[in-house]
């Protein structure tokens, strides 16, 4: 075979051979990581700040170290304690939400999708389940936000399938 001659190749994004299993969602836990580093920083330029202004300090006349020190300090710890706050750890994964959401609609689900979104100031993770009825045409589909953190519906819309 010549390099000349055109073969078609599947991308490798579409290649089964390569495939590892189901995709996992991120954990909001993760988030307590950055969260940490950010205090650590903060106390680092407050403590910084702080040396530099005692009396018996070499640093207090450089020029390096001034009130926007101690602004960065306080802009740091308030936004790593937001970071930790919006750290949630997820209990419910997608197949769970799944289960809750066909319960919550009140009809056999046949087709159905899970999303990962995130509500309020604080970031709570919530599944937004998508599903239509079992019938074909199905005749009925359903939108449920399943909380992730324990399993409560927050809401649920079921109406007649319009392209029926």
């Amino acid at each position: 075979m010549s390099n000349n001659e055109i073969r078609d190749a599947l991308p490798d994004d579409l290649d089964i051979s390569a495939f590892v299993g189901p995709y996992q969602f991120p954990d909001n836990h993760r988030r307590r990581i950055p969260g940490i580093i950010y205090l650590c920083m903060a106390t680092a330029c407050f403590g910084l700040w702080f040396a530099a202004r005692s009396a018996n300090s070499s640093l207090g006349n450089s020029g390096l170290v001034n009130d926007g020190v101690l602004i960065a300090a306080i802009a740091l710890g308030v936004f790593g304690l937001f970071v930790l706050s919006s750290s949630w750890k997820m209990t419910v994964d997608e197949k769970t939400a799944l289960v809750f959401a066909s319960r919550a609609v009140g009809f056999a689900v046949g087709h159905s999708s899970a999303q990962q979104v995130w509500r309020g100031f604080r970031s709570r993770p919530t599944w937004r389940v998508f599903c239509y009825s079992a019938e074909e045409p199905p005749s009925q589909r359903g939108l449920v936000l399943v909380d992730a953190i324990d399993a409560s519906i927050v809401e649920c819309l079921v109406e007649a399938n319009p392209d029926k």
